[in-house]
């Protein structure tokens, strides 16, 4: 019931019918957020693409201007050689063969993995505990690479790596509700001028069909498409 006192009390700060920009959303979120600790602000973008086709599959990286405003917990799987040169860097795990046996057994404790090329094979019977949590590195995310003092560092510093699902959703964090209302819809304006540059030319139609932000546990606000610069 408190839950529900809570919603109901942040829907009546703002209209849930209107369209607003994202500077005016992220405003919104600040206001009607209720948690005792920092809430991550989301977007929700609803592409016109059909992800079960490879033509229209749309997965890259964006490095948001502000960071996240949180800690990204980063494994790195190398060969002795570039162990130093990720943990100068700033890897929270740096490491190879026991890193792979304790994600065989269930160990996910990480936000995101930068391998370097030669490990790879190694990591392809981890697919179906990578796999659907998106910690599978990828060349096109910049996370299999051999400069991995460099990706250390561009992680940490607010780099995001985004692949929309199955139902033509791209979910990822563009930072906290500390933040300032203009560096939030800075973040997630970044975020969507790389997404219209990755816009498959076998897409078809509308391709930005709704776009939501959300702060944890808050109802969500609904963004004015037709106000986003370049769109």
């Amino acid at each position: 019931m408190k839950v529900v006192k809570k919603r109901k009390e942040a829907e009546a700060k703002y209209d849930n019918t209107k369209l607003y920009t994202l500077l005016e959303a992220s405003n919104i979120l600040k206001d009607i957020s209720s948690t005792k600790f920092d809430s991550s602000v989301d977007i929700d973008i609803r592409l016109g693409v059909d992800p079960r086709q490879a033509n229209q599959m749309v997965r890259g990286v964006a490095a948001l201007p502000h960071g996240l405003g949180k800690v990204i917990r980063t494994l790195v799987l190398c060969n002795p050689d570039k162990e130093q040169e990720a943990l100068d860097a700033g890897a929270d795990f740096v490491g190879l063969e026991e890193y792979i046996e304790k994600i065989g057994t269930g160990w996910t404790d990480i936000d995101i993995i930068i391998a370097v090329p030669s490990v790879m094979a190694k990591l392809g019977r981890l697919g179906k505990i990578l796999g659907p949590r998106n910690l599978m590195p990828n060349p096109k995310s910049g996370t299999v690479t051999l400069d991995v003092g460099k990706a250390v560092t561009e992680v940490k510093a607010g780099k995001i790596d985004f692949k929309v699902d199955k139902t033509g959703i791209i979910h990822t964090s563009v930072g906290k509700v500390s933040f300032e209302a203009d560096k939030l819809s800075e973040n997630a304006l970044e975020l969507i001028q790389v997404l219209q540059k990755l816009k498959p030319s076998a897409a078809k139609g509308t391709y930005f069909r709704s776009i939501y932000m959300s702060s944890t546990m808050s109802p969500s606000v609904n963004i004015d498409i037709k106000s986003i610069p370049g769109l």
